[in-house]
């Protein structure tokens, strides 16, 4: 097979449809390797990575130098260029990602099912990639070594469309997994390409007879684009509206940990608190030592009446409707004060993205009404929303996080990026005789 150039392929050397036509036929080379043959490119691709440190980062440093001029300008967040900005630990965790991929176990060819339908017929579910991903980001060029490395694991070509503010970053990255594969022949390189405009985001969205899967990642504006331009199936989430509630049951120095780690240990991402619940059991005790520590780190506090007339004087915000319902990727958090459990469910469920929210509680029957009641893909006790994440769940790394119901639901790893196909291994057996009677079906489960 002859090896393209190690470029990344852009949309001005062929249509994207062209793009999207050979990215089909290597998702079906790909589908052929062996497990090792594809675990043997993701530790060669993790090498890759970390031997071009140098390229990277100056690449990056590009980026975030015209990402700081439009910061200053008002046309970028702060928010937007902290997810930009790649470090030296960045990379190695980009390559330490890349390892945790090539060690899971291998998501093709596993047998989900086996039922006996008859004497000498047996139906088989078993596990086998999509074909053809698209994802379109914003911002984070760490998107890119896990997204590259979920789908050769998966058996997945993968298109990319990273946004314009980190445009070198992504085409360096690109290039070196590319550069990579040429080094292993029977890893086609149109199996990772890379889009560089809006106009080929829009070609993109219409090729449905070639493209299987699209999965946005980015703002709120972005994803209900997507959603509404293309008859893909979109997988995604639009907002990270994530809440922490703290019960009148509540360990006070747990909640002010789990509060402050779920706001300010990294407030751009969509898995940061941006709401934060209390009963009015434990407002009086908890809210002053937390809203000191929160403004402690620069934290803008927006209040309801009752937080406002508890802390008086502090310089917290009148909080409106809108804040309840906005996902602020900021050092900015909401605090409301509520009746009880019931209350907190109930605005979680209305105000929540179905994302991830917390309850902090050592009352066992609230954690469990709590875990069952709120309507999120992930519901966690005592413990900060930040541990929604592909890695920290052990998935090896994430393609993005799913509020969907369908098909995948939470941080989606290897198994979002998998489907499943059904195999019948008969010896000559026809409908006819069923349809007739004369035959009956067994239905009998294997193990």
């Amino acid at each position: 097979m002859s090896q393209p150039t190690t470029a990344p392929l852009q949309a001005s050397e062929s249509s994207v449809a062209s793009i999207a036509r050979r990215a089909r036929a290597a998702s079906r080379e790909l589908g052929k390797l062996s497990a090792e043959a594809r675990n043997e490119v993701l530790l060669a691709a993790a090498k890759a990575i970390e031997d071009a440190r140098a390229r990277i980062l100056e690449a990056n440093e590009r980026d975030c130098r015209a990402a700081e001029a439009k910061v200053a300008a008002g046309k970028m967040t702060s928010a937007m260029l902290a997810r930009l900005r790649v470090s030296e630990r960045g990379i190695a965790q980009m390559a330490a990602q890349v390892r945790e991929v090539a060690r899971l176990d291998d998501p093709l060819g596993r047998r989900l099912a086996a039922t006996e339908l008859d004497d000498g017929l047996v139906l088989y579910k078993e596990s086998c990639p999509f074909g053809v991903i698209g994802v379109i980001f914003e911002s984070r060029p760490d998107v890119v070594p896990q997204l590259a490395s979920l789908a050769l694991k998966s058996g997945n070509a993968v298109i990319l469309k990273g946004g314009s503010e980190a445009a070198q970053t992504n085409d360096v990255l690109v290039s070196v997994w590319r550069e990579c594969c040429k080094k292993f022949p029977a890893v086609p390189l149109d199996s990772i390409n890379l889009l560089q405009t809006r106009t080929d985001v829009m070609e993109l969205l219409a090729l449905d007879r070639d493209v299987d899967l699209i999965i946005p990642r980015g703002s709120y504006e972005l994803v209900r684009f997507i959603m509404e331009h293309s008859r893909i199936p979109v997988l995604g989430h639009s907002e990270g509206i994530c809440h922490v509630y703290v019960d009148r049951a509540a360990d006070v120095q747990k909640a002010i940990d789990i509060t402050y780690d779920a706001k300010v240990q990294y407030p751009a991402v969509c898995n940061a608190a941006e709401t934060l619940l209390v009963h009015e059991a434990i407002a009086g005790k908890f809210l002053p030592p937390m809203v000191a520590k929160l403004k402690e780190a620069k934290v803008e506090i927006r209040g309801d009446a009752k937080t406002l007339a508890l802390l008086p004087n502090q310089g917290i915000v009148p909080a409106t409707e809108q804040d309840w319902a906005t996902e602020y990727g900021d050092l900015i958090l909401s605090v409301k004060i509520v009746a009880g459990l019931d209350e907190a469910i109930g605005h979680i469920n209305h105000y929540g993205s179905h994302h991830t929210d917390a309850i902090v509680t050592e009352d066992a029957e609230a954690a469990r009404r709590f875990l069952n009641e709120v309507d999120s893909a992930g519901v966690f006790q005592n413990a900060s929303t930040r541990f929604a994440d592909g890695y920290r769940y052990g998935l090896g790394a994430e393609v993005g996080i799913s509020t969907s119901k369908l098909h995948a639901r939470g941080p989606m790893g290897l198994e979002g990026l998998t489907t499943y196909k059904y195999k019948l291994i008969g010896h000559g057996h026809t409908v006819g005789p069923y349809a007739k009677g004369e035959k009956k079906f067994k239905h009998r489960r294997l193990d």
